[in-house]
């Protein structure tokens, strides 16, 4: 089996950060500005902003504090109202990083239709979650939904950095598992209202 063609594997990488800013905003921003300090992956000149002292302190800071507002009850409801709007301009911002030898406008409107729906539909499917977790437990089982989506985002960013095949099948799979239970949530509403 050949290699994967250079546009594809591009495409993996930033609809898995895209998704991956789904789950939280600035976890892929971090391991990326890590990542490209350490040295783990090559990046092109237009990342090499990402490795510097700044991004990663300022992304580490952003990181610790968005992690530590989603166990505080009522206030990740919070989170989540500003969350959706901006995990949707950062999966447009990573998925455009990854073509940056395209004309502009394909570039931005695959990051637009690609990146921020991908990171919008997930967030908001989230934040759905979270507020009928909080309705039906008093906020007391959004803990286990915050600690799973900062699980999700490290183990989604790390796949999308290091396996992008890998990191797209799982971002099929959640879209496979929200459609399903979509379907489910309105099929319960549809024989309560019958």
């Amino acid at each position: 089996m050949g290699e994967l063609p250079t546009y594809l594997v591009s495409a993996f990488i930033g609809v898995s950060l895209a998704a991956a800013t789904g789950f939280r905003i600035f976890m892929p921003l971090f391991l990326l500005s890590l990542g490209c300090r350490l040295e783990l992956f090559q990046v092109g000149d237009e990342l090499s902003w990402a490795g510097s002292p700044t991004v990663l302190a300022a992304t580490s800071v952003a990181m610790i504090l968005e992690i530590a507002g989603y166990y505080i009850p009522f206030i990740d409801n919070i989170l989540d109202s500003l969350s959706i709007p901006l995990a949707t301009i950062a999966g447009t911002l990573l998925f455009a990083i990854q073509f940056t030898d395209i004309s502009p406008f394909l570039r931005w409107a695959m990051a637009i239709i690609a990146g921020g729906g991908t990171a919008a539909t997930i967030s908001t499917v989230l934040a759905s979650m979270r507020a009928t977790s909080s309705i039906g437990t008093a906020g007391l089982g959004n803990f286990l939904i915050a600690s799973l989506e900062t699980i999700g985002s490290t183990i989604l960013t790390i796949l999308a950095l290091f396996i992008p095949f890998m990191a797209i099948i799982v971002v099929i799979g959640l879209f496979y598992f929200f459609w399903q239970f979509g379907k489910k949530q309105l099929l319960k509403k549809f024989r309560k209202a019958h």
